[in-house]
């Protein structure tokens, strides 16, 4: 076989090898096919947004579809996988890593609904004490258990693109260090943040599955 020809056949040998199956469970497991859904999703261990680096566990397994696609909406949340999917009529249309409760923090399981929506919001109980020259003094604090130094005030972490759907917890962009990390929230990367905060409307339903 000439390397000419090699050369030639190698794409339609890749195409094959790469056709493996995606299996989800959920209380409606579902299958596809990645090569069908995705187009090969890409293989990336970090992601830079603002000069922040974060990592996706070694594989970036966010796909989107749902621009070219219609029907109500719906959101199921695995916490096993860290993947929250997008549907819109009952369809696979897109689908992001999170980083969802840490222990003692955990994301409840259940059936909820978005309950509201606010693409500048700032956490009223999570963030830093920083002076009036906006120095930051005290990071990362709980505002209801470490008390403010005097001379300084409260500024709630950022959660920009947040969807509310129990207390106060919600889906929104934030630092994804490839594991559940957060306070109990659903944490997206940026881009995919504004993509899911654009689909979904207050009402849609969210099921959060172990």
């Amino acid at each position: 076989m000439t390397f000419r020809r090699l050369f030639l056949l190698l794409p339609l040998a890749l195409s094959l090898v790469s056709c493996n199956t995606v299996k989800t469970t959920g209380n409606n497991a579902f299958h596809f096919s990645r090569r069908f859904v995705t187009q090969e999703i890409p293989r990336a261990s970090r992601f830079v947004w603002k000069g922040v680096t974060g990592v996706f566990g070694g594989n970036d397994a966010s796909f989107w579809y749902a621009d070219d696609m219609a029907g109500r909406p719906s959101v199921v949340i695995n916490l096993s996988e860290q993947m929250v999917y997008l549907f819109k009529g009952g369809q696979l249309a897109g689908g992001s890593p999170i980083s969802s409760g840490a222990e003692g923090y955990d994301t409840r399981p259940g059936k909820y609904h978005v309950l509201d929506k606010d693409i500048d919001h700032k956490s009223s109980i999570y963030g830093d004490y920083e002076d009036f020259n906006g120095n930051v003094i005290m990071q990362n604090i709980n505002n209801r258990i470490d008390r403010r130094p005097p001379g300084t005030r409260f500024e709630g972490a950022k959660m920009y693109y947040f969807m509310r759907i129990y207390g106060g917890v919600g889906m929104h962009q934030g630092y994804l260090p490839g594991y559940a990390a957060s306070h109990g929230c659903i944490r997206l990367p940026a881009g995919m943040a504004e993509k899911f905060y654009r689909e979904v409307r207050v009402g849609t339903p969210v099921e959060v599955v172990p």
